[in-house]
């Protein structure tokens, strides 16, 4: 008898797993679709999502948060993308987000652009770039300029960052690389066009180029709250956050679909949300997907600014972004600043057998935990490790998520709730 109990607890348990991985693959999944636009600015993808989260929280019984599921606030100015896109090179097209990205801020251009090279060694002589810009303004033979990135050294490169951008207030400007692409939110738009070309796909040619920008100086974009109350009445609180937004569109036929960051984050979100409906905490628990991370950690401070609680009562904050791995483990940031903290995590971690590591990073400003940790607020900001390096690329998308220690991750999460 207690034999067949046992092998009907393990059936259960394993049917529970399975489910929740399922519903992990369903949100982020979706969240990833074409249809919410990478969660920007182009179409409104951010407010599609924040539709669907407000319907996600509905559907698992939680409760809005001072009477609104949503926290609006606006972002002043994003520069956008929402419309054609191409650059050709002697009549074959290059491939957005493979080949060429346009810079976040660049301005539009439609026409040929004929530029003049200019090579690593002469980036440092002052006299060499002013010649080459005075040739560029001044000579019909060209109308732009050629920055061959491709020959630096990692340390000239650092040296360049801001180069291209100045050139750009002046000439339009491309970039030969060959560094990874890294997308990011442009807030300010350029006097003039701005690409970065992989070198294995550009030869220094004129190129055909096509690229619509849209300038938004006021755009209306929303946090979504939802809530918990204790068991019993209690005045603490523990807020889980995530930010569901992405980087949108670079032209109407590419988006970023943002898997990993953070569409997994925000699944997780959502399953702690299921967990402690399910199971009440001790304490009240407020669930915060914040929109306008990916342009600075706006969501985020205006909750700080605005806060609808006050920010002294919450017991703990738990950051989660770039879910969707941890094959090599965890790492919590402000590690070093919530020691008693930490030291729970890991022991929790070491006594269930759960992660390979959870790593100390000391304090950062490079997630939504950012403003709190300033106020006071005890935090972690908590991201896997793992395989899957895309990040804010075309290719960070759901296919490439492994889950491999989702199940671990939220156990991990919940006992240290549990335990606090």
């Amino acid at each position: 008898m207690h034999k067949l109990l046992f092998v009907l607890f393990v059936l259960v348990q394993s049917f529970n797993s399975d489910a929740q991985i399922d519903e992990i693959r369903r949100i982020t999944k979706q969240l990833c679709s074409p249809e919410f636009h990478g969660r920007g600015y182009v179409n409104k993808g951010d407010s599609l999502a924040a539709d669907y989260l407000v319907n996600e929280f509905k559907k698992l019984g939680l409760d809005p948060y001072k009477g609104d599921y949503l926290q609006h606030f606006a972002i002043q100015g994003v520069n956008t993308f929402p419309n054609q896109m191409s650059i050709s090179l002697n009549g074959q097209g290059l491939h957005p987000g493979e080949d060429f990205v346009v810079d976040p801020s660049s301005a539009g251009f439609e026409g040929e652009l004929n530029p003049m090279i200019i090579s690593g060694s002469d980036f440092f002589d002052e006299t060499i770039l002013q010649n080459v810009l005075e040739e560029v303004l001044y000579n019909e033979r060209y109308n732009a300029i050629a920055l061959d990135l491709a020959s630096l050294s990692d340390d000239s490169l650092k040296e360049m960052r801001g180069i291209s951008q100045a050139f750009a207030e002046i000439v339009p400007v491309i970039e030969i690389t060959k560094e990874k692409f890294t997308w990011s939110v442009g807030r300010t738009q350029l006097k003039n066009v701005l690409l970065q070309v992989q070198a294995d796909a550009y030869n220094g040619e004129s190129l055909k180029v096509r690229v619509e920008s849209q300038f938004i100086s006021n755009y209306q974009s929303q946090n979504v709250m939802a809530f918990i109350p204790a068991k019993k009445k209690c005045k603490e609180t523990i807020m889980f956050t995530a930010h569901y937004d992405h980087l949108g569109r670079m032209g109407s036929d590419t988006y970023f679909p943002g898997g990993n960051d953070n569409a997994s984050g925000t699944a997780m979100l959502l399953t702690m949300a299921k967990y402690f409906k399910e199971n009440p905490s001790d304490y009240n628990i407020l669930f915060v997907a914040f929109a306008g991370e990916e342009a600075g950690l706006l969501g985020s401070k205006h909750f700080v600014e605005e806060t609808p609680i006050k920010l002294k009562k919450i017991k703990f904050l738990l950051n989660l972004d770039i879910m969707g791995s941890g094959e090599e483990g965890i790492t919590a940031v402000n590690a070093t600043v919530c020691t008693e903290e930490f030291e729970l995590l890991q022991s929790i971690n070491e006594e269930l057998n759960l992660l390979a590591k959870v790593k100390s990073r000391g304090p950062t400003a490079n997630s939504d935990h950012y403003w709190f940790t300033q106020q006071g607020v005890p935090a972690f900001f908590i991201y896997t490790m793992g395989p899957n390096k895309n990040y804010h690329d075309i290719f960070d998308t759901y296919e490439n998520l492994s889950f491999k220690e989702y199940e671990d991750i939220t156990r991990l999460l919940v006992t240290f709730v549990d335990r606090l």
